[in-house]
Order: C-alpha cells, then sequence, then structure tokens
C-alpha cells in the first residue's frame, strides 16, 4: 500500500462520515442544511469556513471537501485533521484518521527495521516524553494558576505536572514560542498514559498578583490518543469505583473535586471525548457535569444514552453559574457544595460531602 493510496482512500471513508468527522474536529462549528460551518480549519468559532456533508465520492461538490471563504483556503478531512490537531507529518495524520476510523494502522517499516507495537507510537510516545520532562507543580507557576482559580489540590494528584518552557507553535504563523504549561496526563482506566493536555500560562502574575493563561487564541492543546480515555483525578486502577463523575473541561471537573475529594472524576477535555468515555468496571452510577453549549448537550445525552444501555444511572449536575469552577470561585466551595447536596443521590451527598 502507497501512501498516496492510503491518503485517498481514508479521505473517502472519512467523507462517508463528514458529520462525525466535523463533531470531532470541529467541535466549535455546527450543522446547516448540508454544510458544517465553523470559522476556518483550526476549530475557531465562526461562519467563514463550510464542509460539504453530502455528496459524491470525488470531484466537484465531493463530500468532506471545505473551503474557507475569508481565506480561499481548501481542501479535505485529512487537511481538517492535520490543521485542528496542529500536525506536520502524513504518517501522524494517518494515524490519528485510522484512530478515529477504529482501523488498524498498516503494516509499514524499512528494511531491518524491529517492528513495533501500534501503542507505543508517535502521539503517545511524545506524550510520554513531555510528561517525563515535566516536574511536580507543587511551588510551581502551576500550583499558583490552579489556586487562583479556587482548585486545591495538588498534593494528591499525580496526573498534574508543570512545564516551565512547552513548545508552542503559532497554528495560523507558524511561529513558535516557549511558555509555562501546566500539564494533565491523559490515562487509560489502567493508569497507562495515553496523552496529555498542556494550559499554556501566563509567565507573569496579572494585576491582581494571580497567574493566568497565556494571551493565545488557543491556550490549551491537546496530545495523544484521547477518544475514551480521560484526565483522571482520583482513579485508583486496583479499586473498583462504582460511583464518579465525568465532563469534558479539567478545570470543571477539578472544581468538583475540590469540594468533594473522595469522588473520581474524568475530564474528557471535549464534548466527542466526553461521549465516548470508557465506563470503568462496576461503575453504577454516574454524574455528568453540564455544559450549556449545543456540542456540551450532544455529549451528555450521548453519554447518557451508553450509560444507560450499559446498566449505568446517569444523573446530570448543574451549576448555579456558568460552570463548576466559576460557582467554586464567585459563590465559594461552601454554597457549591450545598448546591450539589441537592443533586446528588442522598448517600451520595453524606459520603462525598463533608459534614456541616
Amino acid at each position: 500500500m502507497t501512501w498516496r493510496g492510503s491518503a485517498s482512500d481514508l479521505a473517502r471513508r472519512l467523507a462517508r462520515d463528514a458529520e462525525a468527522v466535523c463533531r470531532h474536529y470541529l467541535s466549535n462549528g455546527k450543522r446547516q442544511g448540508r454544510y458544517w460551518m465553523v470559522g476556518d480549519v483550526h476549530n475557531t468559532p465562526g461562519r467563514s469556513m463550510f464542509v460539504r456533508l453530502s455528496g459524491p465520492e470525488s470531484g466537484p461538490g465531493a463530500a468532506g471537501h471545505w473551503t474557507d471563504a475569508a481565506t480561499a483556503e481548501f481542501g479535505d478531512l485529512l487537511d481538517v485533521i492535520r490543521e485542528s490537531c496542529g500536525l506536520t507529518e502524513f504518517r501522524d495524520v494517518a494515524d490519528e484518521a485510522r484512530r478515529f476510523l477504529s482501523m488498524p494502522r498498516p503494516e509499514m517499516q524499512s528494511h531491518g527495521a524491529q517492528r513495533q507495537p501500534a501503542a507505543v507510537r508517535g502521539y503517545p510516545e511524545s506524550a510520554c516524553r513531555l510528561f517525563a520532562m515535566s516536574q511536580p507543580i507543587v511551588g510551581t507557576l502551576a500550583e499558583r494558576y490552579l489556586a487562583s482559580r479556587g482548585i486545591l489540590l495538588t498534593a494528591r494528584e499525580r496526573a498534574l505536572r508543570f512545564h516551565p518552557g512547552c513548545y508552542y507553535r503559532d497554528l495560523v504563523t507558524g511561529e513558535t514560542q516557549t511558555l509555562p504549561a501546566l500539564i494533565a496526563a491523559v490515562t487509560n482506566l489502567d493508569g497507562r498514559l495515553s496523552g496529555l493536555q498542556r494550559t499554556y500560562l501566563s509567565p507573569g502574575l496579572d494585576p491582581s498578583g494571580k497567574v493566568g493563561k497565556a494571551q493565545l487564541i488557543d491556550p490549551r492543546r491537546s496530545l495523544g490518543h484521547l477518544f475514551g480515555n480521560a484526565i483522571w483525578l482520583g482513579l485508583d486502577p486496583r479499586m473498583p469505583i462504582p460511583v464518579m463523575a465525568a465532563g469534558e473541561g479539567f478545570e470543571t471537573m477539578a472544581s468538583l473535586r475540590t469540594v468533594m475529594p473522595a469522588l473520581p472524576v474524568a475530564a474528557a477535555t471535549s464534548a466527542n471525548h466526553l461521549a465516548g468515555l470508557i465506563f470503568p468496571p462496576g461503575c453504577r452510577r454516574l454524574y455528568i457535569a453540564a455544559d450549556a453549549d449545543a456540542a456540551g448537550r450532544h455529549g451528555i445525552e450521548r453519554l447518557s444514552q451508553r450509560a444507560g444501555e450499559a446498566g449505568i444511572l446517569a444523573l446530570v449536575l448543574r451549576p448555579q453559574l456558568g460552570d463548576f469552577n466559576d460557582d467554586l470561585r464567585h459563590v465559594g466551595p461552601a454554597h457549591l457544595a450545598a448546591s450539589l447536596a441537592d443533586q446528588l443521590v442522598p448517600e451520595d451527598a453524606r459520603f462525598f460531602l463533608p459534614a456541616g
């Protein structure tokens, strides 16, 4: 199999599920008639780029073809994967496309090269290397960033690290810089690292003396095999997890764990990844942190449906403000706990929330 043949075949396969691809990689857009509308191929909110969701497999009007009216750029769904994920090598783009399509990776290697298991190639290897290069967050800008958001987890969570000079590439200009970053491990249920999320931080303090995100269009980037996995806080692979909570954003789930430190939580990093989260064995109740946007509602609905099919009771937790981190910061942990007490199953409220 040549890479050219592989590219055309992958593009056709992706085009057959064009809407699913768009919901996954262009989650800031929405469907309008026969098109998916979004700001650009980097998943910026807006309406200047449109992707055809139906049509022939090739030629004019083919499904999966897109055009950006603002820049005159055009391409297919492989280009969407490359640009939205920030990839440069076609091998990495093809691996990501096959992962999305649940396809096996082709056996391609140079003469004399020893075959590697697919699980250690590409993204997971890069994620493991970056995580190993990072340091514990105690005493770092990452700890101050979390504290500025009311999140107090640092002594308990092994999933969190800090990198003082993490590589960042602007996907529009191609310019690169190094910035401090909070590193959060994405793992499977065995605790094996499959990817990570980088939150780029401002190197200095804001006028209030707090640490915020870097002044970037996209200060958060993910790397690795994310679908089905999550940033787990409180996961012990040796123990059953009968009750847990899941949601999209790391800060949202870390805020819940701040007020319920005994509750295992999973941050899936996006609405589409939330929809595909793999449930731990023995799970009986799943609390899903609400997200108000359309993509968030889609993720909640799909995860709730899958939970029901697996015999798991799914209950939605709703914040008082925009999200649970807003609640934690603006109404305080005591009021957030009181709000949660009214939404949890009584026995869970007694077990996970502090008395009084």
